[in-house]
């Protein structure tokens, strides 16, 4: 994958600003390490809880960190420039599952006094649910996370090398793990929480400097403007369109349309539920306040706080179609035009941009990068020693705990890494944009633990055997329904090297079929209470 870097404004002065960007992470790292040792953060639980003392809104920016990732810097304008505003609208399926957290996953995890959401299956279906709701969350963030940093590190690699190619890729990947691994090693939940406020600071800086820079190049007046973009959608549909119907213009409805109203109201509702309620990379967060109120309150305001922000990365993506699809409307045209929608930010980055400001950029990408491995990492190590070791190693120190913590942070993180590598030939064979491509590794895991998760929270049915065979369930339906699989399967059947699928579902029905499958599976387990309840 290659960005034309021939002819970069890449300079000195741009590398002046990203080596500026790491002293800024390599201060604030030691400040939180020694706040962390002043604190005496001397046991697993604060390590991973923060003690319960950090405010609303430290959280709520740090959950728009968490689930805004790379993928959204070089995504979501993708989105516009190819399409419309219908990503935006994702948010108000986004909203409708906040209150749904708000009202009963935080307070029945407060109740529980829980570190881990994992644990409350464990007193609900019992211990093996717990212990396979682990494993499956661990595994599955592995899948997310690792496309996040397989996203982040593209621009990386393409600024400091020219290209994507799996060697300098590697080496871009490395340094993404590298910071992460550190960064959470230095004080635990508490800095990773802190650090996320400081890189959306940065990667929302940026995108606001590429909106400011792209509207003062518009020369054309604006109603112009708004009159190309209301055109300028495949077959003349406007790029302002926010709630696509789903139907085509012959009455069908199209199934291959990720974002649509019914999806909006289905498929997203049940993707934050399971990436805000089930998956502990954010739950964690949640579980940092005082109380059950202000924790159900963080996870509203972080979607809240989402809009404005996928609002602004959308329109860097409208602006970017007027200048490389409309460029009589801009003061001058674009010195290289990208190959294709998936570079076209990276494009203008590199070829469009001031001295020092393409820096800034890329210190957004890197911003935007870390902030989900930090999360992804503390979480998996949380959760690794919460619900996994403690309970094959009990009764040691908290110190010694304390300390498993931390290598589970750096065994994570190379794994981590290794699976980002793999993304690479992955999502060439997907054919999906960035983000249906990040969105759709998450079903993986998502599906299943929302399965799991919905019969234990509202019904009296499942255990531990029909919580494993439900995450088994789930994993494999969202896998019979990946494009890939159907292409791959096509051709093997046919014998034709060339077969393509002529019907394909978007990753939002992965989701909600096999979450409805996860759940019924789940469903046909009794429960522990009322089987002694029965035999009393």
């Amino acid at each position: 994958m290659s960005a034309d870097p021939s002819g970069s404004t890449f300079g000195l002065a741009d590398w002046l600003v990203v080596a500026g960007y790491f002293a800024l992470l390599a201060g604030s790292g030691a400040y939180f390490a020694w706040r962390a040792r002043r604190q005496r953060l001397a046991n697993a639980a604060d390590y991973f809880t923060a003690g319960h003392a950090m405010p609303v809104w430290a959280v709520a920016v740090s959950i728009l960190a968490t689930a805004q990732s790379a993928a959204t810097f070089t995504g979501v304008p993708e989105q516009s420039y190819t399409g419309n505003l219908a990503y935006l609208a994702t948010n108000l399926g986004g909203l409708v599952a906040a209150f749904i957290l708000a009202g009963v996953f935080i307070p029945a995890y407060y109740r529980r006094n829980v570190t881990t959401p994992y644990q409350l299956l464990e007193t609900r279906l019992g211990r093996g649910a717990r212990l396979a709701t682990s494993w499956a969350y661990m595994i599955g963030r592995v899948f997310a996370s690792g496309s996040r940093v397989f996203v982040g590190a593209i621009p990386v690699s393409i600024a400091l090398f020219g290209d994507a190619d799996a060697g300098h890729m590697a080496i871009a990947v490395s340094a993404f793990m590298a910071f992460g691994i550190v960064y959470t090693l230095a004080g635990g939940i508490t800095s990773v929480i802190w650090t996320d406020v400081l890189q959306v600071c940065v990667y929302l800086g940026a995108a606001v400097l590429a909106v400011v820079l792209l509207a003062s190049r518009v020369e054309a007046p604006w109603g112009e403007v708004l009159s190309a973009v209301r055109e300028g959608g495949p077959g003349g549909a406007s790029k302002l369109e926010l709630f696509p119907s789903g139907f085509r213009d012959d009455g069908t409805f199209h199934w291959g349309q990720s974002i649509n109203l019914v999806t909006i109201l289905t498929g997203f509702v049940l993707l934050t539920l399971a990436s805000h309620g089930a998956d502990q990379d954010l739950v964690q967060r949640m579980l940092t306040t005082k109380s059950a109120s202000r924790g159900s309150w963080s996870v509203i305001s972080g979607v809240l706080v989402g809009i404005p922000a996928v609002a602004l990365f959308l329109v860097w993506g409208l602006l970017l179609w007027v200048l490389y699809q409309r460029p009589e409307l801009m003061s001058r045209p674009p010195a290289v035009v990208p190959k294709s929608s998936d570079v076209v930010v990276l494009t203008y980055i590199l070829h469009e941009l001031p001295a020092g400001a393409a820096g800034l950029m890329i210190a957004g990408v890197m911003a935007a990068g870390p902030a989900g491995i930090n999360a992804g990492l503390n979480s998996m190590a949380s959760t690794f020693v919460t619900d996994v070791y403690r309970h094959r190693v009990p009764g040691r120190s908290e110190a010694h705990y304390l300390r498993v913590s931390r290598l589970a942070v750096v065994g994570w993180g190379v794994v981590l890494g290794a699976f980002a590598l793999l993304c690479i030939p992955w999502k060439e064979a997907a054919g999906q944009t960035i983000i249906d491509f990040v969105l759709g590794v998450m079903n993986f895991a998502y599906a299943g633990l929302l399965g799991v998760f919905l019969t234990a929270l509202f019904t009296r049915r499942g255990n531990s055997v029909s919580a494993v065979a439900a995450l088994v369930a789930g994993a494999l339906t969202v896998l019979a329904m990946r494009p890939e699989v159907w292409r791959l399967a096509g051709r093997w059947w046919t014998g034709d090297p060339a077969f393509e699928a002529g019907f394909s579902l978007a990753w939002p029905w992965h989701l909600i079929t096999a979450s409805a499958v996860a759940t019924a599976v789940c469903c046909l387990g009794r429960s522990p209470a009322s089987a002694k309840e029965g035999g009393s």
